[in-house]
């Protein structure tokens, strides 16, 4: 069954127009002006902006962490997602150590066949032998990943130590695949951890205090030039902080190929909510980075105006109270993660669009175009083009919201942003032409998501990198000296 979005006005990230857009099963088969219903089923976008649907890079589904699970599943999470403008995820294959990476490939991939929209995996590598090195080639040939997660944090668990990165950055360098790095200090944050513990500070407000700004920026500068020397792209997630945009920055402007992620979270929460007199409030902030101090949250707003971040996510991790209180007499057991899929779009929109910080074209790149330019399924996804999946929000600029855990959608019994009036709300979302949420009327099915291939890079971007920064090295000719 055909659908046509009439008399809307499309937004791309490169222009917006007046349009109607034509969809014929998963796909846009046209957009133009007039375009002829022809007994299609019509969806009025009058006083609307047709945009392509969000992409959120970083998010994780029903996720074993910390002693817990996240509470939300693949269904629920994307059910929320599209609720908010949402219509693709890209989750995380976390192997524990020693675990193969095809196995838990396979386990993540189990659990998000109940996914309601699209979605796909990066696989993180949390320690090296022979093994993980053939499974990286076989998941790039055989299973469409294209990226590979690092953590620099969370001592004794899953961070990698500079061996497994260089390890890991030079195979993926091999494989043409994306290295993307979680960047703090394990090493530091394990010792402030501990005297902070020692000094008698328990409560969240510790948090912190044992990962300020400076893990963050050494831990991204090291990744940053890890990369430079091995001649690998490289992608910050969750980019916090002055610091670390600062080594950002000046690696884009030297030419090195450095991507960097926001998220909402960061650009409109301070630091101050971890000393709330409510435990249980302060708890439900505790994720890392951590929320920063205000001149932080501008500064950031700043490198995405100027594009030196690029994209926009969630780190989308939910845990319930009761999950969160398994840290209540210790900060360093509390679970971390917030939640955010199904706010991201609004917020957004209200505090950057309606501020005036980004431009309704700038909105589409960092809320999709730009995520699905970088992890390479664009032109499939990230726009509306004939030939793109059918992943469309009709959204309305003029439609509020009172965000609040009342009536989220997400699984989670808290909302970061409570409270919160926002300005600009999908209307209605298409998941591959299908209509997922309606005017406040949810429609998604549980297992109608699919599995998005996102093929390696090579050859263009490895070799230019090549080229850049590893030259073809030449011996010296010199006499043996004597006696040797």
């Amino acid at each position: 069954m055909a659908t046509i979005i009439r008399g809307g006005t499309v937004v791309t990230a490169e222009r917006e127009w007046k349009a109607d857009v034509l969809v014929d099963g998963e796909k846009v088969v046209a957009v133009g002006e007039g375009l002829d219903a022809n007994g299609a089923t019509v969806i009025d976008a009058s006083g609307c902006y047709v945009m392509p649907g969000g992409i959120d890079p970083h998010t994780h589904m029903e996720l074993p962490f910390m002693g817990t699970t996240a509470s939300e599943d693949f269904f629920t999470g994307t059910s929320a997602a599209a609720a908010g403008g949402t219509t693709m995820s890209i989750d995380f294959v976390i192997p524990n150590p020693q675990q193969p990476l095809l196995e838990a490939y396979r386990t993540w991939r189990g659990w998000a066949e109940k996914a309601a929209c699209d979605y796909s995996f990066h696989v993180a590598v949390t320690w090296w032998d022979d093994s993980v090195h053939a499974d990286m080639g076989t998941l790039t040939r055989e299973h469409g990943v294209n990226s590979f997660k690092h953590f620099m944090a969370y001592k004794g668990a899953i961070m990698c130590d500079d061996e497994v990165l260089v390890n890991s950055f030079t195979r993926a360098r091999e494989l043409g695949a994306l290295c993307t790095v979680h960047a703090e200090n394990g090493e530091l944050v394990f010792r402030l951890q501990q005297e902070i513990f020692e000094k008698g500070i328990r409560g969240p407000e510790g948090h912190p205090l044992s990962r300020p700004p400076e893990v963050e920026g050494e831990a991204a500068n090291r990744a940053i030039r890890i990369a430079e020397v091995l001649g690998v792209p490289l992608y910050l997630v969750h980019t916090s902080c002055i610091d670390a945009l600062e080594a950002v920055t000046r690696a884009r402007l030297e030419g090195q190929r450095v991507f960097a992620e926001v998220l909402a979270q960061h650009l409109v929460i301070d630091d101050s909510i971890y000393r709330h007199p409510d435990w249980n409030t302060a708890a439900h902030y505790v994720m890392s980075p951590p929320f920063r101090p205000k001149e932080h949250q501008e500064a950031l707003w700043r490198g995405l105006q100027a594009g030196m971040l690029q994209t926009t996510a969630t780190d989308h991790c939910c845990f319930c109270t009761p999950q969160k209180q398994a840290g209540l007499d210790d900060f360093r057991k509390i679970p971390n993660g917030t939640a955010g899929i199904e706010d991201r779009m609004s917020v957004l929109w209200h505090h950057g669009v309606r501020t005036g910080r980004l431009t309704r074209t700038e909105f589409v790149k960092v809320t999709s175009t730009n995520t699905a330019q970088i992890f390479n399924i664009h032109p499939r996804k990230g726009t509306i083009a004939v030939g793109s999946d059918a992943d469309i929000v009709v959204w309305d600029p003029e439609g509020h919201r009172t965000i609040s855990a009342k009536t989220h959608h997400q699984n989670i019994d808290f909302n970061i942003f409570e409270g919160m009036e926002v300005q600009g709300i999908a209307r209605t979302t298409l998941s591959r032409g299908r209509v997922v949420w309606h005017d406040g009327d949810m429609r998604t099915e549980r297992g109608t998501g699919r599995y998005v291939d996102r093929p390696c890079f090579a050859p263009y971007w490895h070799n230019q990198m090549l080229r850049n920064h590893l030259a073809e090295p030449t011996a010296v000719k010199r006499e043996r000296p004597a006696g040797a």
